[in-house]
């Protein structure tokens, strides 16, 4: 039975859907993007970041973009966390991990009464109006205001508490990969293997 979740969504620009790496996407939208090729569409539940690929390819791809990709700063980082929380309030979910890098985040999410689909669009929304609030969506000089998130992403189903804590690891981890410090967020809760709360049914 599936009792958490590690949730990978990038922002605009990152993982493109023809991705020579593969990608979560069924077809391309944008001509100027097809042309670098058709939808890389994968099952693969592990992260394909690090695998060999065309870098030249993915560049070019990324420069027919409509937009400027998004890498978020410092200050955008914390504004998109103060949108995880607020979703948190409003729902009830709890991370056991979280880290929102530059260009992609990383969460454990326990399971809930919701599809972990819609958890995640409900949290990059609360993100998205956050970024606004504060004056800092990354399109916010735009007209249309489009998403600074990509429509899906990755979501990978934990079983086990070996599971849980080796997804922990790897999202705490991944700062640390990339250089950077440990992040530590409020809204972040301790994974305990002893968790007494209702299974919910399978979805």
């Amino acid at each position: 039975m599936v009792r958490a979740y590690h949730v990978i969504f990038t922002a605009y620009g990152f993982w493109l859907p023809n991705d020579p790496r593969g990608s979560w996407s069924d077809y391309v939208r944008r001509w100027e993007i097809l042309r670098f090729g058709r939808a890389t569409k994968t099952d693969q539940r592990r992260s394909l970041a690090r695998d060999e690929h065309d870098h030249r390819q993915r560049r070019a791809a990324k420069r027919a973009l409509r937009y400027r990709p998004v890498s978020f700063t410092g200050r955008q980082a914390l504004s998109v966390a103060a949108g995880f929380r607020n979703a948190i309030a409003r729902s009830d979910y709890r991370f056991h991990a979280c880290t929102i890098l530059p260009e992609h985040v990383h969460a454990v999410i326990a399971r809930c009464a919701y599809k972990i689909e819609d958890v995640v669009g409900q949290i990059k929304g609360q993100a998205t109006r956050q970024l606004k609030r504060d004056g800092l969506h990354p399109f916010g000089h735009l007209a249309e205001s489009p998403s600074p998130w990509v429509r899906r992403g990755w979501n990978v189903f934990l079983n086990t508490d070996e599971d849980i804590r080796r997804a922990i690891g790897y999202v705490q981890q991944n700062p640390i990969k990339e250089g950077k410090p440990p992040q530590h967020w409020s809204f972040v809760v301790p994974f305990e293997s002893n968790d007494k709360r209702r299974a919910m049914p399978d979805r």
